[in-house]
């Protein structure tokens, strides 16, 4: 049977240009009746489902990480599934969800019709897919520009976090779960609600997409020698083995601190504290590979 679909590629991606060519080529040997148009700017993404939401029965998205997260709000709104074809840095959200990063491979996994019923992350009223962070990260993603991300990849975010860390100082926040608070002086907050963020770093060892929970590390280093242990166990997901790395866990989470911070969602700025997260379960289907565990 025929599907009708909303395709949405970012050029601007690191191989959204190059791909999008194969990607209709093949979407079309799969039976796939495409409504393509070209993205100038991500901000236009949620204009683009509304408008074609009641004509498909899906929207597939070629990009990156911040790609989907632009367009996760609107796609809740009007309940329709995701396809993802991955041509961002880090794809951190196709490696939670093992979505090959060939192209035609990822159309073939659109195409089996395979869904998955995966949680979101909520903080201020904005959905997100991986992670919401404050502090050293959003400095990270100031300073991050579209050129290093094609030149170095997913290394673009190691060589940018080694140039900012010298300047980025500690920040005090109230941490609240479950009526208990915990005061913190801090880095780094990050909340996870997948499994991967930063290009395949998971946010704890056991974090899943699907565990209707949001998983917290606050990064309390004292002393600049302490990075090195936490730059070791960061890519296994084991910081919170480190005295140095404070991890909590809760299905809602709040966090205080004396001015406003930036938080970034799956790489982009979009709110500030004060924030109130949540874990909203299975609030989006996905399609994934077959033989993965479906939960919708």
């Amino acid at each position: 049977m025929t599907k009708r679909a909303l395709l949405l590629i970012n050029r601007h991606a690191r191989k959204g240009k190059d791909h999008f060519g194969g990607a209709v080529d093949r979407l079309h040997q799969l039976n796939f009746e495409l409504i393509t148009t070209p993205i100038q700017d991500s901000r236009d993404i949620p204009a683009l489902i509304r408008k074609y939401s009641p004509h498909i029965d899906l929207v597939i998205i070629g990009g990156g990480d911040g790609t989907l997260n632009a367009a996760v709000d609107t796609l809740v709104e009007v309940d329709l599934p995701l396809g993802i074809l991955p041509l961002g840095t880090a794809n951190d959200l196709a490696r939670t969800l093992n979505i090959p990063t060939a192209i035609a491979d990822a159309c073939n996994v659109i195409a089996n019709g395979n869904l998955k019923a995966i949680d979101l992350g909520w903080v201020n009223g904005k959905y997100f897919f991986n992670v919401a962070s404050m502090g050293l990260s959003v400095r990270i993603t100031q300073k991050l520009n579209k050129g290093l991300k094609r030149r170095l990849g997913v290394l673009a975010y190691a060589w940018t976090a080694v140039q900012v860390l010298s300047r980025t100082r500690p920040f005090t926040a109230e941490i609240r779960i479950e009526g208990k608070v915990t005061k913190v002086k801090t880095l780094q907050i990050a909340v996870g609600n997948g499994r991967y963020y930063g290009g395949g770093m998971p946010v704890a060892k056991d974090a899943s997409i699907d565990d209707q929970r949001l998983d917290l590390y606050s990064l309390e280093v004292r002393q600049w020698w302490q990075m090195f242990p936490v730059l070791w166990t960061l890519p296994r997901g084991e910081q919170g083995l480190l005295s140095s790395v404070r991890t909590l866990a809760g299905k809602e989470i709040e966090i205080v601190t004396r001015r406003p911070h930036g938080i970034n969602t799956d790489g982009e700025i979009t709110t500030t504290t004060p924030a109130l997260f949540k874990v909203i379960p299975r609030a989006l289907r996905v399609y994934i590979p077959r033989g993965d565990r479906a939960t919708g």
